[in-house]
């Protein structure tokens, strides 16, 4: 099992946050695989902490929908299925994303704009690297960008409550695809925004996260 060094006299935060912070990434970017058991005793020597610890990052990382607890047999890595990201995931992302779009074109600013822009530009920088993770926390700071600007903070509750879900699923399918299109898909999607006219982004935003890839597991 692959473990992020623990390196937490450079991180700030509870050691319990320190633990689940480098679980996460190990997950979300596939160190750890989906069904992978997740060995207290394993992780609390790695990370120089206590297994109490190791039990309560556990626990968070659960509450995230990362982690799945099997009384008697621990805790193990959980994947994102096909169902769940063709019946689940997508769907959600889309109703969200569309009401939120609606609410944020008439208040987004020209430095909204720039940010959405640099968001972009990071995607290029990351696919011109050939770097994944990169290149998903961009994407998924463009789309938290707009759901913020919306000023709907119920919608953007339920993303977050989600969004560790969409990451596992934007790095498993962008593990598939070519890095160039993800970001032309980002540059026509932003353009449509510029014209501040729903009737222009609703089917662009629509097939943009329609059209991605649905794969079998994270």
């Amino acid at each position: 099992m692959a473990v992020t060094p623990d390196n937490g006299a450079e991180r700030k935060g509870p050691r319990h946050q320190v633990v689940m912070d480098a679980l996460r990434l190990d997950i979300l970017q596939g160190r750890l695989e989906a069904g992978e058991r997740l060995i207290e005793e394993r992780i609390s020597t790695e990370h120089g902490t206590t297994r109490g610890t190791v039990r309560e990052a556990l626990r968070r990382l659960e509450r995230e929908g990362l982690v799945q607890s099997v009384p008697y047999r621990g805790a193990f890595v959980l994947g994102v299925s096909d169902e769940e990201v063709r019946r689940v995931l997508i769907p959600i992302r889309l109703t969200l994303e569309v009401f939120c779009v609606e609410h944020a074109l008439p208040l987004l600013t020209d430095d909204d704009y720039g940010e959405l822009a640099k968001c972009v530009w990071a995607m290029e920088e990351a696919a011109r690297t050939d770097d994944l993770a990169r290149l998903v926390e961009a994407d998924v700071s463009f789309h938290e960008t707009i759901l913020e600007r919306a000023r709907q903070p119920y919608a953007v509750q339920l993303w977050r409550a989600v969004s560790p879900r969409i990451r596992a699923y934007f790095i498993r399918y962008g593990r598939t695809r070519e890095f160039s299109q993800i970001v032309e898909e980002h540059r026509q999607l932003l353009s449509a925004l510029q014209t501040r006219d729903m009737e222009q982004v609703l089917p662009v935003l629509e097939h943009h996260i329609s059209v991605e890839p649905v794969v079998e597991a994270v």
